[in-house]
């Protein structure tokens, strides 16, 4: 169990934001901007997380997701 558990915490994937916020609600782009994203094509690579797959499916249809080791 613990191999897998240690797998999970080590997993990243990388956001990318590829539509502007302007004409968005303001709580998606506090959202955004909790992801750590600021201009359009920006990049952060995040710990996978709850939280963080969250925000993600909140404001899905401004950003791409891809996953990364």
């Amino acid at each position: 169990m613990a191999k897998t558990k240690k797998a999970a915490e080590g997993k990243t994937i990388r956001v990318r934001l590829f539509k502007s916020i302007n004409s968005c609600q303001e709580r998606h782009r506090i959202s955004v901007r909790a992801l750590g994203l600021r201009k359009l094509n920006d990049v952060r690579e995040l710990k996978d997380s709850p939280s963080v797959r969250g925000l993600i499916n909140q404001v899905s249809y401004l950003v791409r997701i891809e996953e990364s080791a």
